[in-house]
């Protein structure tokens, strides 16, 4: 008997399987979101039609996972002018590592855990590239002896 070869029905078979996984990662994890404290008010305020960005955000961890073509595009030009601080990325990251690892695969959780966490890391650098007087990351610069200002 031949051994499933990629790209044969053994593959596709397992893909559909990845693909439903995905799907109750994106699925349970905004579905956590959307009842956190501190990101719900951000992720309600901002979706407005849950399933075209459930189907987006699948879409983009399937191109992630499973190098599918189906997403194109880059995820921060849409997260840049939320109302989010460093706590927020924090949080996103930890429930998106708490249900990736649930729903995923150990070895694709681990996948889709480091790219998150180069994403969060990413777009903080982007939104937050200055820091203020304490030290913490912030959108503007601080000008020292320009308090007044």
């Amino acid at each position: 008997m031949d051994e499933a070869k990629p790209g044969s029905g053994g593959q596709a078979l397992e893909n559909v399987e990845i693909e439903a996984a995905i799907e109750a990662c994106v699925r349970n994890f905004y579905a956590k979101g959307r009842n956190d404290d501190l990101l719900g008010p951000v992720f309600n305020s901002t979706v407005a039609d849950w399933e075209h960005h459930f189907k987006r955000i699948q879409d983009f961890w399937s191109r992630t996972l499973l190098g599918t073509a189906r997403y194109s595009g880059h995820p921060y030009p849409a997260h840049v002018r939320l109302p989010v601080e460093p706590e927020h990325f924090a949080r996103w990251v930890a429930l998106f590592e708490e249900t990736a690892r649930e729903t995923l695969n150990a070895d694709l959780a681990e996948k889709a855990i480091g790219r998150a966490r180069h994403m969060s890391a990413s777009f903080q650098a982007g939104i937050f590239p200055f820091k203020d007087e304490q030290g913490r990351p912030s959108r503007l610069p601080h000008f020292a002896g320009n308090e007044s200002r």
